[in-house]
């Protein structure tokens, strides 16, 4: 009578690296963040104000 094997061996691939970020809110300055901020706020307004006609 013959057991099963209590254990496997595969032949796993060499694990995938992460990839480097390019770009992180966490790695920025906080003058960076905030600069970061005011062009997203600017762009949100003139898309606001061209939907509704101002400019």
């Amino acid at each position: 009578m013959t057991r099963p094997h209590d254990h496997h061996h595969h032949n796993h691939a060499p694990r995938p690296r992460a990839a480097a970020p390019t770009l992180s809110l966490l790695r920025l300055s906080a003058g960076q963040r905030l600069a970061g901020v005011g062009v997203a706020l600017v762009l949100l307004w003139a898309a606001i104000l061209s939907v509704i006609g101002w400019a």
